[in-house]
């Protein structure tokens, strides 16, 4: 994958032309022959099948309309893009899959969410178990205005299906490192989630993150990424690759939800993060659940034989930050602690 693939696509034109590419002459004019049944002018190029749409309306109709008419093994050749004027097309103009065409039109909403970075971030405390103190903050997307509103889960699956994870996830590690400096006093840490199948060459891929907290003024050392796909690693060389690009910048790198399960301790022994977070779901309730105390137990032994630091996510009660403690967790992080805030709310206290 290019690193095409962390550029903005820019915005739908109101109006303006739609273009599909195929390499079989027959579905080329097939689709021909529904651009004229849906009542569009059709201009036949080669292998590719353009047509002038008037609004956006428009244009997501016939997009529905395509996926009712062709089959899925169709479907999956056609590929697409959008100019403003015939003319634009070009041996440059970019192309995606009908699929992550479609679903940008069917989500203009989100897509217009990512484009132009209509988020902001929220930080929850980290803190010592032992003490309470401050220890640092993790990260989280939020909407920057009522009017853009999102769930972070759901913009991430739509992000995925539409082909633009990369670009969403490297604008939400550079938005946390530049709302974190001024925000956050220098020498607490700053958790920062990132996706590792958004990533396809640490080396290009990561230039612009370590280039935010350059500018930013923020200290490599201050900074812990997190894998957010612990459970889903399919390469585990190629993880490696990405940790170390991380760590020879200065900076930390922790797996986030280590849960039940040997799999997951192989992963720890074998990935040697700084940090470790103990999944919210071994945490619950683990005063009551002996296997869950247990499990925490083993995670615990396992990172201080790999020089790791713990921390316990998803506390809401004392109980549970007893059991932790008990268990010798360092770091802990949840409601009982203190909710996300808006980071912007951070800097009146650093001041």
């Amino acid at each position: 994958m290019s690193c095409s693939q962390c550029r903005p696509t820019g915005d739908f034109p109101e109006s303006g032309f739609l273009h599909i590419r195929t390499d079989h002459p027959v579905l080329v004019e097939s689709l021909m022959n529904l651009f004229k049944e849906h009542g569009l002018e059709g201009i036949h190029s080669g292998n590719v099948a353009s047509a002038k749409y008037s609004n956006l309306i428009e244009l997501q109709d016939f997009m529905e309309k395509s996926l009712k008419t062709f089959n899925e093994m169709a479907v999956r050749s056609f590929y697409c893009s959008v100019t403003s004027a015939l003319e634009e097309m070009s041996v440059f103009t970019p192309w995606i899959s009908f699929q992550q065409f479609y679903e940008r039109m069917k989500h203009i909403d989100l897509y217009d969410i990512i484009q132009q970075q209509l988020f902001t971030t929220h930080s929850q405390p980290i803190v010592f178990l032992q003490s309470g103190e401050i220890y640092g903050y993790e990260f989280l997307l939020r909407p920057s205005t009522e009017e853009f509103k999102f769930k972070p889960y759901e913009l991430f699956q739509f992000a995925e299906r539409a082909g633009l994870q990369a670009l969403l996830d490297g604008n939400a590690r550079m938005t946390s490192i530049r709302n974190s400096a001024g925000a956050v006093s220098p020498g607490l840490k700053r958790f920062i989630n990132f996706l590792p199948s958004s990533i396809y060459d640490p080396k290009h891929c990561l230039a612009t993150t370590f280039k935010a907290a350059a500018d930013a003024g923020v200290d490599p050392n201050d900074l812990v990424f997190e894998v957010v796909e612990t459970e889903e690693i399919a390469d585990i060389d190629h993880l490696k690759s990405i940790l170390q690009a991380y760590q020879e910048q200065g900076m930390k790198v922790a797996l986030d939800d280590l849960g039940a399960g040997h799999s997951t301790l192989s992963v720890l022994k074998e990935l040697k993060p700084d940090y470790v977070k103990i999944d919210r779901k071994i945490v619950s309730f683990c005063d009551e659940d002996a296997s869950k105390e247990d499990m925490i137990q083993k995670i615990v032994e396992v990172a201080r034989e790999i020089g790791a630091v713990v921390l316990a996510e998803g506390i809401e009660r004392k109980e549970e930050a007893d059991i932790a403690l008990k268990c010798g967790v360092e770091l802990a992080q949840g409601y009982y602690f203190g909710r996300p805030v808006p980071t912007k709310s951070l800097a009146a206290v650093v001041q």
